[in-house]
């Protein structure tokens, strides 16, 4: 018996992490979700990170920094639509906020099928070859898809972060002007 190869192992440890992760990104696309005043840090910081990592692997070639930009924007326009869909309750228990399921499940759904065709690819189809993470992103499809989640995600999660800071000033001002 053979021992396994690096790329079997990543492989093996990164599938129940995106499982997980897939699962609790579906679970949070539909129903009643409480505002939380950390989501939006976090957010912008990991896909900040993420992006930037991304970019330099992928500085030399146009094709697909160009495919991550326009899917970017496209993302941001998604979320846009998206936002305008939600529904938002400012209780006394807290901010919450329904979100337009359908296009968010839309394009975790279209990530998800690349990303695992692309692991199709390369640890099935061509396993002997060797890889190196970059060449994940290499591929316009797989930047473009990417670029969507990425572009949805900061734009909602910005529209979320505004829409807490606009309720909570409207709320410092009712409790000014009763106080007065």
């Amino acid at each position: 018996m053979t021992p396994p190869t690096a790329t079997t192992l990543t492989a093996a440890a990164l599938v129940p992490l995106l499982a997980w992760r897939v699962h609790s990104r579906f679970r949070r696309a539909v129903g009643r979700q409480r505002l939380s005043r950390y989501r939006a840090p976090i957010t912008f910081t990991i896909y900040a990170l993420l992006l930037s990592a991304v970019v330099r692997a992928c500085w030399a070639q146009p094709t697909p920094l160009l495919a991550l930009s326009a899917s970017l924007l496209a993302g941001a326009g998604l979320a846009r639509l998206a936002f305008a869909r939600t529904q938002f309750e400012a209780t006394r228990q807290g901010l919450f906020y329904v979100p337009h399921a359908p296009i968010g499940l839309a394009l975790a759904s279209l990530f998800l099928l690349r990303l695992l065709w692309r692991l199709v690819e390369v640890f099935w189809l061509a396993p002997q070859a060797p890889h190196h993470w970059s060449d994940f992103v290499q591929s316009p499809l797989t930047l473009g898809s990417l670029g969507l989640v990425a572009g949805y995600q900061v734009a909602y999660t910005a529209g979320l972060a505004h829409w807490r800071w606009r309720v909570l000033r409207a709320r410092r001002r009712r409790e000014q002007s009763g106080a007065d």
